[in-house]
């Protein structure tokens, strides 16, 4: 019989995978939040969608279930401090909300003006899986920038690694 995985194995593992570090907004009827995650990646081009992961027991997961929309933001190196803040450094939303700039989408979302690319999706199904809710949406609307760099997370650090080609159009 093969021996189960910690939890303290698993978690040394997974920071030693490289991830995005992005900012999910969602703004709607039930309120205005925010929290910072890397566990987001995409799950089909037919409809575009994209799966984003949140901690279970935040007191903001009512928010994103009941707005029934949010925004993915791909942080920059210059965002070090708001992934910081929104990853629970600074307990007040609007605070969060003031430490930088943002754009309303059509879906009434806040997107961050200078994301790499913000993603705003229909929330289409919520899922709970073990400590974390696992958010699925449909993108419906894409603002990007090309120039830039991504801020990525690992070994518990964020990281910075420039490309020599940058982006491509498409």
């Amino acid at each position: 019989m093969e021996e189960a995985v910690s939890k303290t194995e698993f978690r040394n593992a997974m920071a030693r995978v490289c991830a995005p570090v992005n900012v999910i907004t969602t703004n709607g009827p039930a309120g205005r939040g925010g929290f910072t995650a890397t566990a987001m990646c995409s799950v089909t081009d037919e409809p575009p969608t994209l799966l984003v992961c949140m901690n279970s027991r935040s007191a903001q997961t009512g928010l994103f279930v009941e707005n029934r929309r949010f925004c993915v933001n791909v942080l920059t190196p210059e965002h070090k401090d708001l992934a910081g803040s929104f990853a629970g450094q600074q307990s007040d939303m609007e605070a969060r909300y003031a430490a930088a700039d943002w754009v309303s989408l059509p879906s009434g979302n806040q997107a961050l003006t200078d994301a790499i690319v913000s993603f705003d999706c229909r929330l289409v199904e919520a899922r709970l899986v073990g400590t974390h809710n696992i958010f699925v949406g449909e993108v419906v609307n894409i603002r990007s920038r090309k120039d830039g760099h991504a801020l990525l997370y690992f070994d518990r650090n964020y990281v910075h690694v420039p490309t020599q080609t940058g982006s491509f159009g498409g």
